[in-house]
């Protein structure tokens, strides 16, 4: 079993999570992501290591601020801001503010049609301190929390962003990542993860990025060359070192009159490192469509 760490026995703890070092707080948690402090790690037999989220009543420390996370099943961010430490986040998020909060909105240079075509939030705002706010998801899951280094840039998945201090900014990446269906005389685009990638960076110096991942998360590290398959929905976060390409997989079985051999097909994310991932234990199926890829960046697998 993993043995927790006091708090006071080790001066800089390295975070085998996010990846940071420095003093432990009296909870006997990291103080950089919220996360229990550990001696041994607990890795299944295929690789995977359950991200175990900022606990309950979890501080995590960003300069002079910091942030509570509250709740197990439906956790919210309570964030305590000093005066002029300022975080950014999607409006509907929101829970409560006090009333010494300033509210504005975000401007980070992007359209609202870029944010559109994206599936970023089109509308984010930000908060300046002093006070008390807080955020949530408003379902089930984990708050993750990424710290990013100055010059660090993570890919993050769809619609799992939650908050990020004013050092983060966001830029989307055009997504090569798509494949076209004959549906009789019609040709169909299908993007599995959108047309474009969600990229945070710390460009001069570093934050904290928060994430909402539905159910349970698991990383690990993947070796030069490395492959691993996953479904797409379930990717969580990745480093940009961490190549992604499409995988239609489809059953070799003889076809009747009355089946099409097309409708069994199932798709994957394959993912080579070097570099980290996170998948989330909930994502959403594929839906299965009977209708043949005829084109795309994807490769073709017959079992």
């Amino acid at each position: 079993m993993s043995t927790p760490i006091t708090p006071g026995s080790v001066d800089a703890y390295p975070c085998p999570y996010c990846r940071m070092t420095g003093p432990l707080s009296e909870r006997g948690t990291c103080r950089t992501c919220g996360n229990p402090a550990k001696v041994n790690a607990l890795v299944s037999d295929s690789g995977w290591e359950e991200l175990p989220g900022a606990k309950d009543m979890a501080h995590i420390q960003f300069g002079r601020s910091h942030v509570q996370i509250a709740g197990s099943f439906v956790p919210v961010a309570d964030f305590d801001l000093q005066a002029g430490d300022r975080i950014w986040f999607p409006h509907h998020k929101l829970t409560f503010a006090e009333s010494s909060v300033k509210l504005a909105n975000h401007k980070d240079g992007k359209s609202f049609f870029t944010r559109f075509l994206a599936k970023m939030e089109r509308y984010l705002l930000e908060a300046t301190g002093p006070g008390h706010l807080a955020l949530s998801d408003n379902h089930p899951g984990e708050i993750v929390s990424l710290p990013l280094d100055r010059g660090k840039a993570m890919w993050v998945r769809n619609h799992c962003f939650l908050a990020a201090t004013d050092a983060v900014t966001y830029a989307p990446s055009a997504n090569n990542l798509y494949f076209k269906v004959r549906n009789g005389n019609d040709i169909e685009i299908e993007r599995p993860l959108g047309m474009y990638d969600d990229i945070f960076s710390a460009p001069n110096e570093q934050g904290l990025l928060l994430l909402h991942s539905p159910g349970n998360t698991m990383f690990r590290d993947l070796q030069p060359h490395e492959s691993v398959y996953v479904q797409a929905d379930a990717l969580l976060y990745r480093d940009l070192s961490v190549s992604a390409w499409l995988i239609a997989e489809y059953p070799r079985a003889k076809v009747s009159i009355f089946s099409n051999q097309y409708a069994n097909r199932h798709l994957w994310l394959r993912l080579t490192g070097p570099g980290r991932v996170a998948i989330s234990s909930k994502y959403e199926r594929e839906i299965n469509n009977p209708h043949p890829i005829v084109e795309g960046t994807v490769e073709f697998i017959r079992w």
